[in-house]
């Protein structure tokens, strides 16, 4: 049998398998399952276990912004415009997200 505190967590953690590899996104505000409002400004830590990342990852996620406004007088091919699997897997829940690393280099 399963514990209530599995099926309904007391965080926001998410399983997730990138490029091969799995990982741990998870947030530390409880507000995140329950208040849409708390989904303007927050952040998510990501834990992969691999040997390169030798710390947590700290993202700040900002479901307001305008990414693309940002990136508009790059070309269609620029690196610019490629983000990290991580980036794109966030996105799967708060579309056009911007996602900053707070000073760590983006892996994945």
């Amino acid at each position: 049998q399963v514990s209530p505190g599995l099926r309904t967590p007391r965080l926001p953690v998410w399983l997730c398998s990138l490029s091969g590899r799995h990982s741990v996104l998870f947030g530390t505000d409880s507000r995140l399952l329950s208040d849409w409002k708390s989904e303007r400004i927050f952040h998510l830590y990501f834990y992969s276990g691999q040997q390169e990342q030798t710390q947590t990852a700290h993202l700040t996620i900002d479901t307001h912004s305008h990414h693309w406004e940002e990136a508009q007088r790059e070309g269609p091919c620029s690196p610019g415009k490629r983000h990290p699997a991580l980036e794109m897997a966030i996105r799967t829940k708060w579309a056009g997200a911007t996602v900053s690393w707070n000073g760590t280099d983006p892996f994945f």
